[in-house]
């Protein structure tokens, strides 16, 4: 999928089992296993007349059935993962999906329920489990040169120049020349132990002249500042401008296609903008694959909407 587009996907994939075609070459490529056990040993149930079969209710679907010949259990290329259970086509899964990974800027519920004929809710809905996906399942730690710094994000802000606010803070820690890892803290005495959290020995931390990281020189190996108050914004080699940029698509991002972002979501849409950065060397059709290597993990529309 190195020189994918929105439009050869569309060309390419016209039904639902070519969808599911698609998706298990993205995740699994020519080595199926099982869903239960993870074990390869495993047999695609190729229905009667080659293409569906009856389900349940009468209906007739072009879902992929494989069969586990140690487990003995049934599986598809769904089971497990963001999209178990879905109603959803698997089409419309790899179009949004396609389109999560490819537009810098995001997409919006609102045009995912128009592009797509689904409902408000689905949409929503849809787009929070890719995003869950995006989340860095290895969180390896960054080394080299690192930015830290943070932002406020949420809904509103309470008592116009009283400085009370109800948006959350969000500590990003940005590897040069690597990627970026957000973490939305509870209050901002959380910075330092985020940014040490991030990040292995040896490794030079630059920040600006916030008193949050006033300690921060006692615990690393190196630890350089910009006074951006004196409107010094680099210092030879040290400067925050890399995750300030991060910041700044954040903000235009927020601003421009989601409008508004609640509090307790605000994590999932910080995953989204980091995997981007991060994969951003990668086509789109490479990125699309990294994040099917990351379905594995399940998020119901209760556990959404209790969180």
């Amino acid at each position: 999928m190195e020189k994918t587009t929105i439009a050869s996907l569309s060309r390419e994939i016209t039904t639902e089992a070519e969808a599911y075609e698609c998706l298990e070459q993205l995740r699994w490529g020519d080595s199926p296993r099982c869903a239960h056990c993870k074990g390869p040993n495993v047999a695609l149930l190729v229905p009667k007349n080659g293409i569906s079969r009856r389900t349940r209710t009468g209906a007739m679907s072009e879902r992929r059935v494989w069969q586990c010949r140690d487990c003995r259990k049934q599986f598809s290329v769904l089971t497990g993962t963001i999209m178990h259970r879905s109603k959803v086509p698997v089409r419309t899964w790899l179009m949004v999906t396609y389109e999560l990974c490819a537009s810098k800027n995001g997409v919006a519920a609102r045009e995912i329920e128009r592009k797509y004929g689904v409902n408000p809710r689905t949409a929503w809905f849809l787009a929070q489990r890719v995003r869950a996906a995006m989340v860095d399942p290895t969180l390896d730690p960054f080394s080299g040169v690192v930015e830290a710094d943070e932002m406020y994000v949420g809904t509103r802000q309470r008592g116009k120049g009283s400085g009370m606010t109800d948006k959350l803070p969000v500590v990003t820690v940005v590897e040069r020349g690597g990627g970026a890892r957000s973490v939305v803290a509870a209050s901002q005495m959380q910075a330092m132990p985020i940014v040490l959290d991030a990040i292995a020995p040896g490794t030079a931390v630059v920040t600006d002249q916030s008193t949050l990281y006033s300690d921060l020189q006692h615990f690393v190996a190196k630890h350089e500042t910009v006074n951006h108050g004196a409107k010094q914004w680099a210092r030879g080699a040290w400067h925050t401008n890399t995750v300030e940029g991060f910041f700044g698509q954040v903000r235009r991002s927020i601003t421009g296609t989601h409008h508004r972002v609640t509090n307790k979501h605000i994590g999932r849409y910080m995953a989204e903008f980091d995997f981007r950065y991060s994969t951003r060397r990668a086509s789109d059709g490479e990125r699309m694959a990294t994040l099917a290597g990351q379905l594995e993990r399940r998020l119901t529309y209760e556990q959404l909407k209790a969180l």
